[in-house]
């Protein structure tokens, strides 16, 4: 598939970001433009997923770019009374796991050269009655996480919490733009089931979702930015979905990204196949991260 051509103004920077990001392999990302496979082949692999997470109630997805820090998520994660689902990036050869979380290939059916955790969150309703997950480059202070988890396991099936990007100050009145994304948030199986029923879920370029068949609600998509989690906002905002907002603010000390870092230093271009793990360490130091947020005894 091609990807979609800009219709005014205001998407042509959006599509032409997209067209740089592009290179061979992105059918592991969670993009409905790139994904060349039958959707019945997800839909055999997340039985799989199923039987591979029988009894886990409280199912908290962490995937593993770099060993070291999701070693650190995981005990946090089992620390607040939540069961570690342990994905991974399949360049990474050997994926540590903590006592007491359990690993998931993800991709063992597939063998994508690049997976990102979109790909499996798009199709939470298929494997577990609610799933949280957050950001790999993610450390948060020992209370936030707590309140996460709390809030998390009130959550009601049908809603979902998710934390709200508008893109900045510049993007503010740019509501086509607006997203929910996958910085710390928890599904339930309801939500996720009426997102992919209704075409408007984590994957980007929802305009070309499989469920989405009428033409004229395709073009109508086609005029909101292509990114993950725009789907989201757009199932609360046309279909009446319960989405609690999680504010920002209350995450972004602790995300080690590089919109948080001046100067940050890539390791190689392009935005898929980066080396996204040893980035991470060339640019933030775990144990002062640790320090800093009060979680050096999980290390």
């Amino acid at each position: 598939m091609n990807v979609n051509e800009p219709r005014d103004a205001g998407t042509s920077l959006t599509v032409s970001r997209h067209l740089v990001d592009r290179t061979e392999g992105m059918d592991g990302t969670g993009d409905w433009a790139e994904f060349r496979q039958p959707v019945e082949r997800i839909y055999e692999a997340a039985a799989e997923w199923k039987r591979q997470l029988r009894g886990v109630e409280k199912p908290w997805l962490c995937w593993n770019i770099n060993n070291r820090w999701c070693a650190l998520q995981q005990r946090m994660i089992l620390s607040v009374g939540w069961t570690p689902v342990v994905g991974f990036d399949p360049r990474l050869v050997s994926p540590s796991i903590v006592s007491g979380a359990i690993q998931i290939d993800f991709n063992h059916r597939f063998q994508f050269p690049v997976m990102w955790p979109h790909f499996p969150l798009e199709f939470a309703f298929l494997f577990a009655s609610r799933l949280a997950f957050w950001h790999s480059d993610l450390v948060c202070r020992c209370e936030t996480l707590a309140a996460l988890a709390r809030r998390f396991e009130r959550l009601p099936d049908g809603q979902m919490a998710a934390v709200l990007s508008r893109g900045g100050i510049r993007n503010l009145l740019n509501v086509r733009s607006h997203r929910y994304w996958e910085l710390a948030c928890c599904t339930t199986q309801s939500a996720s089931k009426d997102q992919f029923q209704r075409g408007a879920g984590w994957w980007r370029n929802f305009a070309m979702h499989p469920s989405c068949t009428d033409p004229l609600e395709r073009e109508r998509r086609k005029r909101y930015n292509y990114d993950s989690g725009v789907g989201i906002r757009y199932w609360k905002k046309q279909y009446g979905g319960k989405v609690i907002d999680i504010p920002e603010r209350e995450l972004n000390e602790g995300h080690c990204t590089a919109i948080n870092r001046k100067g940050y230093r890539y390791l190689a271009a392009g935005a898929v196949h980066r080396p996204v793990g040893d980035e991470l360490e060339a640019n933030y130091s775990l144990e002062d991260v640790a320090a800093r947020m009060g979680v050096e005894h999980f290390l």
